[in-house]
């Protein structure tokens, strides 16, 4: 174990399998490049099959005892952890920025909400209960318990890597579970290896977190089949997911899933709004992380009669972003991803002017670093609307009246966050309230998530929800013990 904790990390090019780096044993290798400059940052031989199974193994021998464990040794390590995080904080956010395009704003910002959750997970051993219920036969108790569900096999996304894969590592380990970790292929580190470092620093014991760097051909179906896993939970678009939930549901062991896909959010302006505040949320809410944020704002819907005055505002505000370096402080738009994604870009940018949108401002793409793109005049009808963008293009649709920005909200196939801005609190309230998607924020942005309140959506949005009270649910089982404490008369 790791005393010293002024020393960076290293060996990212070893799995974390059974409680141990080895060497992974697939002919394939992934190359981890920095998404800005094109930097080779590690090269890791992927895992097989075989070593999938071993870290099931590993994953199902260790978490019996853990579950055993006294809440308050369970949450010590949750605490250690947040500790090393403090300390390392740095050095995270050096990754991050370098691994997954992260700027610098958009690191920290993620770096925060790792740690929330991580210190929010530490009072999961102590939250987690059960209930006595009456019974209507006489001389029996009934008692419910909340008991680990077991091993818990988590497929993260490569957007928020250390956030969104910790969201599910740190409830899982705090309540009893065992975990086999899937990290995204273009973010192995932050999404993944990283953290096992810090759960390792930590004292996790042996074999309750490993974590498989693999080809989707090799292991990706494989990690929801296999027997061990009692739930999976994934993060990621909405195709993936509904395969995942085919596997779950239609092999030889059937599994609980939780599933956080993809989003289309609505950031709703009604004529009443304070623009200039509208004008600078929606900024912050498009284009953090050059909007490949499942919550990011997809479509922007202004009442007609303040639409004009809105877009001049935000084509103003947006002109003043910095785009390039993402290490740098001042820079707002960093690079995408990886050259699918950036291929996926221009075909919407294409689309868009081919379905009559107008393209109000653009710039030259240049590597993997895609500029503001702003669009007027755009349709319900149009692809912009109707699909996830997953990067910093925006449509400003024209709503004729309040009604009509409701219907055009609620015109998608997704549901997970969304927004309106208006001056009157009960009527932006009611308008909330209209819109179906699993969060809805009040004059501010659809970029929200806090370790004390329920994420997740509606439609095909996904299933479930993570933080708080509610992933108690998720990460748990059920189990109904009777009691019968006097002989029962029974009818033959």
């Amino acid at each position: 174990m790791p005393t010293n904790t002024t020393s960076a990390y290293s060996d990212f090019h070893l799995q974390f399998i059974a409680g141990e780096w080895q060497t992974g044993k697939d002919d394939s290798t992934n190359t981890n490049t920095n998404p800005y400059n094109g930097d080779t940052l590690v090269e890791i031989q992927q895992a097989t099959k075989d070593q999938l199974n071993e870290a099931y193994d590993a994953a199902t021998q260790a978490q019996e005892a853990w579950a055993k464990q006294t809440p308050a040794a369970r949450a010590a390590v949750l605490y250690k952890v947040v500790n090393i995080l403090d300390q390392r904080q740095e050095e995270i956010v050096d990754w991050l920025i370098k691994e997954s395009g992260s700027t610098r704003i958009k690191a920290m910002v993620e770096f925060g909400a790792t740690r929330a959750i991580t210190l929010e997970a530490a009072t999961f051993p102590n939250r987690v209960h059960g209930e006595i219920r009456p019974s209507n036969t006489p001389g029996k108790e009934n008692f419910i318990y909340r008991e680990p569900i077991g091993v818990v096999a988590v497929i993260s996304p490569w957007n928020f890597p250390l956030h969104l894969t910790q969201r599910s590592i740190a409830p899982a380990l705090a309540l009893g579970n065992a975990v086999v970790l899937k990290p995204a292929s273009d973010t192995p580190v932050t999404g993944g290896l990283l953290l096992a470092k810090v759960f390792e620093e930590a004292g996790l014991p042996k074999g309750l977190l490993n974590v498989v760097v693999g080809s989707g051909s090799e292991i990706g179906d494989a990690i929801v089949e296999h027997k061990a896993p009692s739930l999976v939970s994934f993060t990621g678009s909405t195709s993936v997911g509904k395969h995942i939930g085919e596997l779950a549901n239609g092999g030889e062991y059937i599994k609980q899933v939780a599933l956080e896909l993809g989003g289309n959010s609505p950031f709703v302006v009604l004529k009443d709004a304070d623009i200039e505040q509208a004008v600078k949320a929606a900024a912050f809410g498009k284009f953090l992380h050059q909007g490949q944020i499942c919550i990011a704002i997809n479509r922007v819907i202004v009442e007609d009669e303040i639409y004009d005055d809105f877009v001049e505002r935000f084509l103003a505000h947006v002109k003043t972003l910095n785009v390039g370096d993402p290490n740098k402080q001042d820079t707002a738009i960093g690079p995408i991803i990886n050259e699918k994604q950036v291929k996926s870009l221009k075909e919407k940018i294409a689309k868009a002017q081919e379905e009559g949108a107008k393209m109000i401002l653009s710039g030259e793409i240049e590597g993997q670093v895609v500029p503001p793109h702003i669009f007027t005049e755009v349709t319900r009808e149009m692809d912009l609307s109707r699909n996830e963008v997953f990067g910093p293009l925006v449509g400003i649709i024209r709503a004729k009246d309040e009604d009509d920005a409701l219907s055009i909200a609620n015109d998608s196939m997704y549901g997970l966050s969304s927004a309106v801005f208006t001056a009157d609190m009960q009527k932006g309230l009611r308008f909330a309230r209209g819109i179906r998607a699993g969060m809805t924020h009040i004059n501010d942005i659809s970029v929200n998530d806090e370790s004390n309140t329920p994420f997740g959506g509606e439609k095909n949005s996904g299933i479930g929800r993570f933080n708080g009270e509610w992933v108690l649910e998720e990460f748990t089982r059920t189990h109904w013990i009777s009691m019968q404490n006097e002989p029962r008369e029974y009818p033959f």
